[in-house]
């Protein structure tokens, strides 16, 4: 929109728009374009999708003006995943959101800390505290239901795959502890040699039960 016979041009809304469709608006609105050097990130926009813009949309400028841009990274910074282990599940939404990580699935498993957090994966499998992710991942959280006060046989897992041996864990009400990898001439990789309690022990519902997992040769 143009006023004052072309001496001012109405800035136009960028947002949203990718870099090149910005590009053409601008030109077609007589209006140059700067690139910020400090790009910001947005799970939800498109890569170098225009997130900020000055001056902001509307502004009454004169033909020719810059305007200055801050576009969507084309990938996702890396962030260091916190430990959430232990922490009550607000505290732990609150560290994710904080951190620009998001919250995904709440998996209520058997154990006498109620709303408290007993695992952490991210697609699925178990993540580590200090492992890298992209800014943005949703984190699965695993929590105890506060009813963990049930005795339990511990199921024999030796010789089953460690996916066989988790399905078999958290189906029994029972909950995952420290995984062990580690060379064993006698048992093909990938299954499951040693388990800790033992097989046929009784334990409380909720209580980790600990594996070693045979280690590819490759």
């Amino acid at each position: 929109m143009y006023t004052n016979h072309g001496e001012t041009v109405s800035v136009p809304d960028l947002s949203g728009y990718t870099f090149d469709e910005g590009i053409k608006i601008l030109e077609s609105s007589d209006l140059q374009y700067q690139v910020s050097v400090d790009s910001s990130f947005s799970s939800e926009e498109r890569p170098l999708a225009i997130l900020k813009q000055i001056p902001e949309a509307s502004s009454q400028v004169k033909s020719g003006r810059r305007v200055y841009l801050t576009l969507n990274a084309r990938n996702a910074p890396m962030l260091k995943m916190p430990n959430l282990i232990n922490n009550p599940l607000k505290n732990a939404q609150e560290i994710l959101s904080n951190m620009g990580l998001e919250r995904g699935e709440i998996i209520y498993i058997p154990d006498i800390g109620i709303n408290v957090v007993l695992g952490q994966r991210y697609q699925g499998i178990e993540i580590k505290e200090g492992a890298e992710i992209p800014k943005g991942s949703r984190i699965d959280l695993y929590v105890g239901d506060g009813l963990g006060n049930q005795i339990l046989m511990v199921p024999s897992l030796v010789g089953m795959d460690e996916v066989e041996a988790e399905f078999l864990i958290l189906g029994s009400s029972l909950r995952i502890g420290e995984k062990h990898i580690q060379e064993n001439d006698s048992v093909a990789p990938g299954k499951v040699f040693r388990q800790s309690p033992e097989s046929g022990m009784q334990v409380k519902t909720g209580e980790p039960i600990e594996i070693w997992i045979s280690k590819s040769n490759f």
